[in-house]
């Protein structure tokens, strides 16, 4: 068992948290981002850095997840292709994606891509907030609670 982030665009409040549940859990953290990041000394703490370029994080963090494992991130086409290796993907706002659900979002991501592209919508994601930390938070218990049972 083992925790992946996509460390890049990471909050750092999501970095903070992972880092105290995995000397809590005793469970494997590796950052993987294509710039030096700076980490608690642990022997569960790792990061993994890679060369810059489009996706390159993503497709290095694919090679390497197992089923069964989690991989933090907020990019929906990573998340099938976790799924799709057999683990699961935890949104940094708190969404769990399985198998149960990783089409439908990605459907949605793509569709709403379109629009942007079409000029139909406009604007960024709405601000990290508490709430989201919150239930980022909750989730990652019960991914934890479920994985060490």
């Amino acid at each position: 068992m083992h925790i992946w982030v996509d460390a890049d665009a990471c909050p750092g409040e999501i970095k903070e948290l992972l880092f105290r549940a995995a000397k809590r859990t005793k469970t494997k953290v590796t950052l993987v981002a294509n710039q030096p990041l700076r980490t608690p000394r642990s022997e569960f703490i790792d990061r993994l850095l890679v060369p810059a370029g489009m996706n390159v994080a993503d497709r290095r963090i694919v090679e390497l997840v197992q089923p069964g494992d989690l991989v933090i991130t907020a990019d929906i086409p990573l998340a099938a292709q976790v799924v799709a290796k057999g683990g699961q993907a935890l949104d940094p706002r708190g969404e769990l994606y399985t198998e149960a659900n990783v089409g439908e979002r990605l459907a949605v991501r793509n569709l709403f891509d379109e629009l942007r592209g079409g000029g139909q919508i406009t604007g960024g994601p709405a601000y990290f907030t508490a709430k989201d930390r919150q239930a980022f938070a909750n989730q990652l218990d019960r991914w934890l609670t479920a994985a060490k049972g």
